[in-house]
């Protein structure tokens, strides 16, 4: 029967209190979201760049050769670190680290080279926007760099401010550091909601996949979803990821947390829409989804190659039960779910024991479930064996 997976989650929502960025990358990414905030994280870092390049030669802008200079090599880092958040992959988090210092060096050179000190001040409220980026994505450390970066900036620009009108310069700090924490305070308040939300509701932190309940609710309705005449195919597969003890081990808990997450994106690209995808262990994934056919050799030839194509070569055992959906309308779903994951789960063991990075298929299995088990061929056989192909 299903387990709780609180102890699970509560572990991993103690992980990203200190570090969230992949949780909260996965779990944008499981609602659909990733391309559309890449694309406008790049358009804020380009559009931050652009501006002192567009001032200069203008009253307000930098006058001095070497300033002029300084605004165009601006413009370009913040142009090529706005490429990095268009690329097909979201970036990893030290790449996002790297331009949030980079992106808080460009704000604070492009606000001191300017001639006029009052728009150097105005330009600092995209420290605002960094420190709510920060906020939002990283640790409260990059977020002590980026504020200590501006608030040498802003008492710069104060003092040259303060000779022409003290109160302006008085205000102009204020109110640019109000804005400041403002946002960051925001987001973080943002991040502890959506904290809440995971941890009660479907989505496992870590990964942003489904959690184990879930994907016993979700399977189950599919299955009691589904009319007598229905001819499709229930696909069940269990993964258990090899030697991930050995990579902690060797490269630590904080690679071993990044290759969980790596493969649940993987396996999210993998699968077709509408399939569920779940995060039930530290080394534990299950993939349900529906096929016209019998043969689910093709999507599990995905799997274990993208698994196979993530930073860290990770490779997994799966275990793959393929049974005909309209036998199982009549009886309880939730036990005919506990018996078709027990046996993939035994079926993953006997491909782990067989050196992993394999697959093993159990085609109609018959379950101890039915009433009459006569009607079903029982096929088990591993990938290659049963005339599907082998990924060994």
């Amino acid at each position: 029967m299903r387990r709780s997976a609180s102890p699970m989650i509560i572990d991993n929502r103690r992980l990203h209190q200190s570090d969230h960025y992949y949780w909260l990358t996965a779990l944008i990414a499981a609602r659909g979201g990733q391309t559309y905030t890449c694309r406008v994280i790049a358009a804020l870092i380009f559009g931050i760049g652009v501006i002192p390049s567009a001032v200069v030669g203008t009253y307000s802008g930098p006058h001095a050769v070497r300033d002029r200079i300084l605004a165009i090599a601006i413009t370009v880092c913040c142009a090529a670190m706005a490429s990095l958040w268009l690329r097909a992959r979201w970036p990893s988090r030290g790449q996002s680290q790297l331009c949030v210092v980079v992106g808080t060096l460009c704000v604070a050179v492009a606000c001191l080279i300017v001639a006029d000190p009052a728009f150097g001040l105005l330009g600092a409220t995209s420290f605002g926007a960094l420190g709510a980026f920060i906020a939002f994505f990283h640790t409260g450390k990059l977020l002590a760099f980026t504020w200590t970066v501006g608030a040498c900036v802003l008492i710069t620009l104060a003092v040259r401010l303060a000779p022409i009108s003290t109160p302006l310069a008085i205000a102009s700090v204020v109110l640019v550091a109000l804005v400041s924490v403002f946002a960051a305070f925001a987001c973080r308040m943002v991040i502890r909601l959506l904290d809440t939300e995971t941890v009660y509701g479907e989505i496992e932190p870590l990964t942003g996949l489904l959690n184990k309940d879930a994907f016993y609710d979700k399977v189950a309705t599919l299955i009691g979803a589904r009319s007598r005449d229905d001819d499709q195919y229930l696909v069940v597969a269990v993964l258990n990821l090899d030697s991930y003890s050995l990579l902690v081990d060797m490269a630590g808990g904080a690679n071993g947390d990044r290759a969980r997450v790596e493969v649940g994106q993987r396996l999210r690209e993998t699968v077709r829409r509408g399939a569920l995808v779940a995060h039930v262990g530290d080394t534990d994934f299950m993939i349900a989804e529906l096929f016209t056919t019998p043969d689910p050799s093709a999507l599990i030839d995905r799997a274990l190659s993208a698994i196979s194509t993530t930073p860290l070569r990770m490779t997994a055992s799966i275990g793959v039960v393929t049974t005909p959906l309209r036998p199982l309308v009549s009886y309880p779903p939730h036990e005919v779910l506990d018996e078709v994951l027990g046996i993939a789960t035994t079926a993953m063991h006997d491909a782990r024991k067989e050196g992993g990075n394999r697959a093993k298929y159990v085609l109609r299995p018959d379950l101890r479930i039915f009433d009459e088990t006569d009607d079903f061929d029982d096929g088990f056989g591993e990938a290659g064996n049963s005339g599907w192909p082998t990924n060994d």
